[in-house]
């Protein structure tokens, strides 16, 4: 086993996919079997009040590997072909610093094979075929493995909430090919060299087709089931921007519902045992003392919560997600089995790493370092600049939410109603607080939202024409079919296969 010869750490990244916040059974939830996680947070701290600024994919992604919110990395509407920003990257700020990097997973970036600057990238790019890369890592793992083009075969779609459980071999998994390809990065690294790792998990993202033995796990837990706000208990009043959405509340059955929750479970939990195969990696090579870990997902899920589904919303299941940091073991004065309440964000995650390790951060950095003493006074949140355009201020107790269609504001006070279940929009106890939110609302606002405002009264824009909800969709979910030649598709199928 060779020893660790440089003093600085390494640091290991990881990030999941639709992972809500407080979905860790060490926070409290009634059901999640996360004991890796758990041990991580007895080994440092979880932050309670970390936010995706812009929950999707792209954009999320694009502030966790910049330290830049979407004013500056300029992404605030899930565009799948923008380059990243000419800014320093997470990779490429560790390797002038003498780290080596490497990362296994998701990116999501365009192209899609730009390494966005660690020295090699295995990539999954879960099927994201019409922007013109043909195999990424996984699929060429699966063809060596005779299963080309069977991934996804097993008929459940990547935008859908129905399930079933995997149906190749249990090593054929993306989840078990993430760590097992991590773990042999660690393994051959260069001994001289300090190294960052980013390990990024494709699930719990629909599909929803776990492990049968995971699902077997939760088949004797009692599941909980979705709740739903006095709010949104009349779909018609809903705003436009989620009256509008193609999932609902009349989209699953009861027992559909239970059985994609008790899915969605079972791969988190089958996520947290690959993550600990990976400490088992780190700790065996005589690494793990001197490893800073810290865990985050891009966004969260709705899960049905609310009527809604998926992300791209500023409710908490979707908006909320996990941060952990364990870091090294001789760094105990951050805390052990500690719950910090702090404003957090995707950006901080940059300068908080870079602290760790004694690495200057770069100007271009606009988030605050976690392990320092700096506190910001609210998250500004942007998704969508159509007609689903929606925004948040939160000041880490009034979570404020703007639709500019039909000029709706909800309020919700999260120290008394952390499942938003009223809206405080129109109780005068909370007028000051709307009032003070919605200036700071429209201080941040920039670009095509700035003709929501006459002067400086915020009036948004004309409520649309009524519209039934869901609303019906032809797509099945982004459905794929078997693929094991997907030459043949290039260029044909130019929507959105998975965000």
């Amino acid at each position: 086993m060779q020893e660790q010869t440089k003093d600085k750490p390494n640091v290991l990244v990881i990030c999941v996919d639709h992972w809500p916040g407080g979905m860790i059974g060490a926070l409290g939830h009634s059901t999640i079997l996360t004991p890796t996680l758990d041990q991580l947070i007895s080994n440092g701290v979880a932050y309670t009040n970390a936010y995706a600024t812009t929950p999707s994919c792209i954009p999320a992604r694009r502030e966790l590997m910049t330290g830049a919110f979407s004013p500056t990395h300029g992404d605030r509407v899930f565009n799948e072909t923008l380059p990243m920003p000419k800014l320093p990257t997470m990779a490429e700020t560790f390797r002038e610093a003498g780290y080596q990097a490497y990362a296994v997973g998701k990116l999501h970036v365009y192209p899609q094979r730009d390494r966005i600057g660690f020295n090699d990238v295995l990539l999954n790019e879960e099927g994201r075929h019409h922007l013109g890369l043909m195999k990424d890592d996984y699929e060429i793992f699966l063809n060596e493995q005779g299963y080309a083009g069977q991934e996804l075969t097993h008929g459940i779609s990547n935008n859908e909430y129905y399930t079933r459980p995997w149906h190749l071999p249990e090593y054929c998994h993306s989840a078990n090919w993430t760590a097992r390809e991590m773990c042999k990065c660690i393994v051959r690294r260069d001994p001289t060299k300090p190294s960052l790792w980013f390990m990024s998990f494709d699930d719990p993202h629909p599909p929803l087709a776990p492990l049968a033995e995971y699902i077997e796990m939760y088949r004797d837990l009692d599941i909980d089931m979705p709740y739903i706000g006095d709010w949104a208990e009349n779909t018609d009043d809903w705003p436009h921007a989620i009256r509008a959405r193609s999932l609902g509340r009349s989209s699953y059955s009861e027992a559909a519902i239970r059985l994609a929750r008790q899915a969605f479970y079972a791969q988190c939990t089958h996520i947290d045992h690959q993550i600990r195969v990976v400490i088992g990696t780190l700790r065996e090579e005589g690494l793990l003392d001197n490893t800073a870990i810290l865990f985050t997902s891009d966004h969260g899920d709705m899960l049905g919560n609310h009527g809604l589904y998926a992300k791209a919303v500023f409710y908490q299941n979707s908006t909320n997600i996990p941060m952990v940091l364990a870091p090294p073991a001789d760094r105990k004065e951050l805390g052990q089995n500690r719950l910090d309440d702090r404003l957090a964000a995707h950006a901080d995650i940059l300068p908080t790493v870079l602290e760790l390790c004694d690495i200057p951060t770069p100007g271009s950095v606009e988030g605050l370092s976690l392990v320092s003493d700096q506190r910001r006074e609210f998250i500004y949140g942007e998704h969508w600049e159509d007609a689903h355009a929606t925004r948040m201020i939160h000041d880490g107790r009034h979570k404020l939410i703007y639709y500019a269609v039909g000029n709706r504001t909800q309020l919700f006070d999260l120290q008394e109603d952390q499942y938003e279940m009223q809206d405080a929009a129109g109780d005068p106890r909370y007028a000051d607080v709307r009032e003070r939110l919605t200036d700071l609302l429209v201080r941040q606002l920039y670009g095509s939202d700035l003709k929501w405002l006459d002067g400086e009264e915020l009036v948004g824009l004309p409520e649309t024409e009524w519209a039934p909800h869901p609303q019906p969709s032809r797509r099945f979910g982004n459905q794929r079919g078997s693929n094991k030649d997907p030459t043949r598709y290039k260029g044909k199928f130019q929507f959105q296969y998975s965000w």
